[in-house]
């Protein structure tokens, strides 16, 4: 879309102008360290932020050697009863579809807390006003972190115990496209879930970062599908590249019409710069290239 007011001169609607996400079917296979790495080589080319949208394991902040900061609560509608208005009538019960409201034989409602989505039919087909009273959960936290690296990290976090991830997921996306910046760099959960969707959507380009393993050529292959179901380009990195037979992720990534365009071998120095939180690309290694390649490819790509 932003690309469409620059034909038409005229100013972007509000939020991120660009948005490219680095995605893989199976967790463990280098996602964060590219999205990380990849980002900061970024920098050169655009005002960015980078978003670390997999909220039941972020680590983006560990990879950066940051703390969490500017934490803020997301919450989701939790019905509350008026028991003094209910008529018992059931409606709420049978509306639910998770479930999540029981009633007694005389018809007495009882919400089961872990089960509630928050969709809030319950009050909508309530009849008696004030019957359902609208109350709050946790579900979760985002973060805004300053970062070293001349860009904000805005991370999502599921409350420990949750269950459901896209109210954070989608929070955490929104706070990152208020910063208004140039270009929203998102590293997403591993696999092909609704959250991992909601994170992929508005993207001009998905980076997969897979390893030629029959588990990663199988996700890969799943993760591939999603983009073309979603319209969105994809490209291919593959991680570990000397320990497997790249042969195959080549003829799943032609499958799909997709390229591959970064292979980074497996590396010590990259898993030294892992635990220490200092990222491989700021470093005189030829890892370090690699990541700079590819972020010139994303920039040259971008600005097409």
């Amino acid at each position: 879309m932003h690309k469409i007011f620059k034909l038409l001169g005229l100013p972007n609607s509000g939020g991120v102008e660009m948005q490219i996400a680095i995605s893989g079917g199976k967790g463990g296979t280098g996602k964060s360290t590219v999205a990380t790495n990849l980002a900061i080589a970024l920098r050169d080319y655009f005002d960015l932020v980078l978003a670390d949208l997999d909220v039941e394991a972020p680590n983006d902040h560990i990879l950066l050697g940051v703390e969490l900061q500017n934490e803020e609560p997301v919450n989701s509608f939790m019905p509350r009863f008026d028991y003094s208005k209910c008529i018992k009538c059931r409606k709420c019960a049978e509306v639910c579809e998770e479930h999540a409201i029981i009633t007694m034989k005389d018809g007495t409602p009882f919400l089961m807390p872990t089960l509630c989505s928050g969709c809030a039919a319950c009050q909508i087909v309530c009849p008696v006003d004030g019957a359902i009273i609208e109350g709050q959960k946790l579900m979760g936290h985002t973060y805004a972190s300053e970062t070293p690296y001349n860009f904000i990290l805005i991370t999502g976090r599921l409350l420990e115990g949750e269950e459901r991830a896209m109210p954070i997921v989608a929070t955490a996306k929104k706070r990152a496209q208020s910063l208004n910046k140039e270009l929203l760099v998102v590293d997403t959960a591993a696999g092909t879930s609704n959250t991992v969707s909601k994170a992929l959507e508005d993207s001009e380009l998905i980076i997969a970062v897979t390893e030629p393993t029959p588990l990663g050529l199988h996700d890969l292959s799943l993760i591939l599908k999603l983009a073309r179901i979603m319209n969105v380009e994809a490209w291919v990195v593959v991680n570990r590249s000397d320990l497997g037979d790249v042969e195959n992720i080549e003829g799943v990534a032609e499958e799909y019409g997709a390229k591959i365009v970064a292979e980074i071998p497996y590396s010590e120095a990259i898993i030294k710069s892992y635990v220490k939180g200092e990222p491989i690309v700021l470093s005189d290694s030829p890892e370090a290239g690699i990541f700079k390649e590819l972020a010139e490819k994303v920039a040259e790509h971008l600005r097409r």
